[in-house]
């Protein structure tokens, strides 16, 4: 695309209001385009280039040096990870900024430290580095310098996979089947699927390969009483739902009225009867304690710092912190706590999260199996193994975009015994 000075001051308008990074960036950025009434071609510049900025940002930082301004970031980032060169910028430049962008262009990365080579601050390196070699992190933090791409999952209570592949070739979209998923698609390019009939129609959603296996983890059954207790804005609910073919009920539980609305034209499209969606005050409310004991398959994708999901959300690398890491632990550990006195004798409860530390993790899952003994570990591997799920894995699901091209992952499936 061709590099204007009203393109340019466009990037750096949202840059500046983005950068101190007091909201999420995907929700400033909406902001930005609605104030703005900017052409597609913009938009599309200005979302790579902010989402870009936030991925390098620490290298971007170390080569502006004090200077690191808006516009400096810019185009420091256009020239190092944009793809334009010098020739295609020297028209934007003003008199020192050439000399200083060839140098720039010229860092050998190599030669810098790990937090930047892996973009990733100090004290996530610090917190990795109690479980993984440099080696690990610094192959982590590439992964996820990457974008991520678009993966769909099939609404079987509508429609068969390959009846959706069928439907998108019609429509022109380049899409081939997960590799581990059995119900879900990835879609090459970012085609506007919103306005698919098939979308409209009910028969696929957006949801990242990984997210999908949570569902099979969870395993559930028709008929069964099963609770989503952190439903958010429903994606696991509604596959779980069409899981079981609309049949049993199944409760999305969440503490946010917002988010709950949002699955409900989700859940109109999706054609399922038995997905109730539930608002509650907090993890005692006494909505859940009406279902003390009485629910086969509770799934709990916990509040997380969300690292896992950085070529998403590059911004939350930054905006969390140790303070907040603790303070989610804690409410990680009470949610579980509340969440398992939902199951059954013989039910299972699956503890999930997007994050890759191992404190939100493993930490959470063998302190609660050492203070509720009447729960057992089912190793992940083996619940995949008897879905004919190719998927290698041990005791627990830890998913990466490094090896298996989903966002980070995590989770343990337990049983009350």
């Amino acid at each position: 695309m061709l590099l204007t000075e009203y393109r340019l001051d466009l990037v750096v308008q949202a840059l500046r209001i983005i950068l101190p990074l007091e909201h999420p960036a995907d929700t400033t950025l909406r902001y930005f385009f609605q104030a703005e009434r900017i052409g597609s071609n913009e938009r599309a510049l200005v979302a790579e280039t902010v989402f870009g900025v936030l991925r390098h940002r620490l290298f971007l930082e170390h080569g502006c040096g004090e200077q690191h301004t808006p516009r400096r970031m810019a185009l420091a980032y256009w020239v190092k990870f944009g793809g334009y060169n010098l020739r295609e910028l020297t028209p934007l430049l003003k008199a020192t900024e050439s000399e200083w962008l060839a140098q720039v262009k010229s860092i050998n990365t190599d030669e810098l430290s790990l937090s930047i080579q892996a973009e990733l601050p100090h004290w996530i390196i610090e917190k990795l580095r109690e479980h993984h070699d440099d080696a690990e992190i610094l192959q982590l933090g590439l992964s996820m310098q990457q974008v991520a791409g678009l993966d769909l999952r099939v609404n079987t209570h509508l429609a068969t996979r390959a009846e959706v592949l069928e439907g998108l070739k019609a429509e022109g979209v380049t899409a081939d089947a997960t590799p581990y998923s059995p119900i879900g698609i990835r879609v090459k390019g970012k085609p506007a699927l919103n306005k698919s009939p098939i979308f409209l129609g009910g028969k696929f959603e957006v949801q990242d390969e990984g997210s999908q296996l949570l569902g099979f983890l969870v395993a559930p059954k028709r008929n069964e009483m099963v609770v989503d207790f952190c439903a958010g804005a429903g994606g696991k609910s509604l596959m779980l739902g069409a899981m079981m073919n609309s049949q049993g009920r199944l409760y999305a539980l969440d503490v946010s009225e917002k988010r709950l609305a949002n699955l409900k034209p989700r859940l109109k499209r999706s054609g399922l009867s038995n997905l109730q969606p539930q608002l509650i005050a907090h993890e005692n409310d006494v909505k859940v304690k009406r279902l003390a004991g009485k629910i086969d398959r509770v799934l709990v994708d916990a509040p997380c710092s969300g690292l896992g999901t950085l070529r998403r959300n590059p911004d939350l690398k930054f905006r969390q912190s140790l303070q907040s890491v603790s303070e989610l632990t804690q409410k990680q550990k009470n949610i579980l706590s509340s969440a398992s006195k939902l199951v059954k004798k013989g039910g299972r409860l699956v503890y999930a999260t997007c994050s890759l530390l191992h404190e939100e993790n493993q930490g959470i899952v063998e302190e609660f199996l050492s203070t509720h003994t009447e729960f057992k570990l089912l190793p992940a591997g083996d619940i995949f193994a008897q879905q004919k799920i190719p998927l290698v894995m041990n005791e627990y699901l830890q998913l990466s975009p490094k090896l298996q091209e989903t966002d980070g992952f995590f989770a343990a499936v337990m049983e009350r015994n």
